[in-house]
């Protein structure tokens, strides 16, 4: 199967409307994305059931810092609207597959292109290129599987707010509480055309030392968060299997001490226990941390106040914890669907990656599959891309997996 000239013409269309995630300072067009999105989903048959923000309201359960924080402008959610798209008459959760796409993308912007091999843009590969092929494989399912439309249906979740840290929170969540969702759910994530049953979540913490600054020609009349924050990434990389230490800023000048800054961590996990241990060993390694750093600079030149001072104007906060995640589990439907669709498994050995599939309980029949490999394809990085060739192939799942659960259900 191959994508059509109009689905090429659709993702580069698509790619050069910026829809960047506000939590990552924008610009987000999405409004103008999902409008394209849904007169190109009317060729396949799909029509709008549902198409707007969420209300306040309707953001039940933990929410992530920076989602809070962005609330308090009432243009955020306005600015984030998901999409619902059907396929069929409404028909009982029982006979109906929902595919999840998101359009939101992480920052960075730049000129869409197309080589005749590969595509190029922000979100190429995640998650513009999925959505476009999910449109071409449903197409040709249309006219090859009998059933389609009268005997089971299709939900296609178009949502916001997957990037930038909001983890579905104000898209994905609230579309599945809402009882959109059916006997099978595909979120279509780059993971090679492999079948991921599992998703992990992440805890964000965020240290930040809140001390003095001081000119360098005088360093010990304050605080040096560099040094203190750096020796903290150290020790925690040492200390915390599985942490990512990421972003530590201070500040830009070289003729200054700056005594305060942030470091910001990232602890994936595979389960709520996990997650708890997690978080509790980050605290306690950076508890851990000062204390070792006092005692390596408490009589060091320079350093004296920053020691003597280091636990009080140090605070871990943590941005977002206690989500959920995604177990596998025993599923003989879903694991005889899979095999008829001639979907290979996602390899024992690989580790999980976190997607808005953390808001599917563990007792659904819930897949992560799409085309491509978050890193090879560079996701989140520049030059990011996707290929024809796994499109057209994810578009050939797509029809393959529908015609697997035609056969799959009474």
């Amino acid at each position: 199967m191959s994508l059509t000239s109009g689905d090429k013409r659709l993702l580069l269309e698509l790619l050069d409307i910026p829809t960047v995630s506000p939590l990552e300072g924008g610009p987000s067009r999405m409004t103008r994305a999902l409008d394209r999105y849904v007169s190109a989903a009317a060729e396949a048959g799909l029509v709008p059931v549902h198409h707007r923000a969420p209300a306040p309201a309707e953001l039940t359960g933990p929410l992530p810092a920076p989602v809070r924080a962005a609330l308090a402008d009432p243009g955020y959610l306005a600015g984030q609207p998901s999409l619902v798209l059907r396929l069929g008459p409404e028909l009982p959760a029982e006979r109906t597959v929902m595919f999840n796409v998101h359009l939101d993308t992480v920052a960075g912007v730049w000129p869409a292109g197309f080589d005749g091999r590969r595509f190029s843009g922000r979100g190429a590969i995640d998650a513009k290129g999925p959505a476009v092929a999910l449109l071409a494989g449903l197409r040709a399912a249309r006219s090859t599987v009998g059933g389609l439309g009268s005997g089971f249906g299709v939900l296609v979740q178009v949502v916001a707010g997957e990037e930038g840290g909001a983890l579905g929170v104000i898209g994905t969540r609230p579309l599945v509480e809402a009882g959109w969702t059916g006997r099978l759910n595909v979120f279509c994530e780059p993971t090679g055309g492999r079948a991921l049953r599992s998703s992990t979540a992440a805890a964000t913490a965020r240290i930040r030392v809140a001390g003095e600054d001081s000119v360098d020609d005088r360093p010990g009349d304050g605080h040096n968060a560099t040094v203190l924050l750096g020796f903290l990434a150290q020790h925690l990389a040492r200390t915390v299997p599985g942490l990512c230490v990421a972003g530590l800023h201070t500040g830009d000048r070289h003729n200054r001490v700056y005594g305060g800054g942030d470091l910001l961590l990232n602890l994936p996990y595979p389960d709520a226990a996990s997650g708890v241990a997690g978080v509790a060993a980050v605290e306690r390694e950076v508890a851990a941390g000062l204390e070792l750093f006092i005692s390596i600079f408490e009589e060091i030149p320079g350093m004296i106040l920053t020691a003597r001072d280091a636990t009080a104007i140090t605070t871990v906060r943590w941005l977002k914890r206690d989500l959920p995640t995604l177990a596998a589990a025993e599923d003989p439907f879903l694991d005889g669907l899979l095999a008829a669709a001639d979907v290979p498994a996602w390899p024992a050995g690989e580790p999980a990656f976190t997607c808005d599939a953390i808001w599917m309980s563990s007792g659904t029949s819930t897949v992560i599959l799409g085309p491509g490999d978050l890193a090879a394809n560079r996701a989140h990085s520049d030059d990011e891309f996707a290929d024809l060739s796994d499109l057209d192939a994810y578009a050939a799942t797509v029809t393959r997996v529908l015609h697997a659960f035609e056969g799959a259900i009474p």
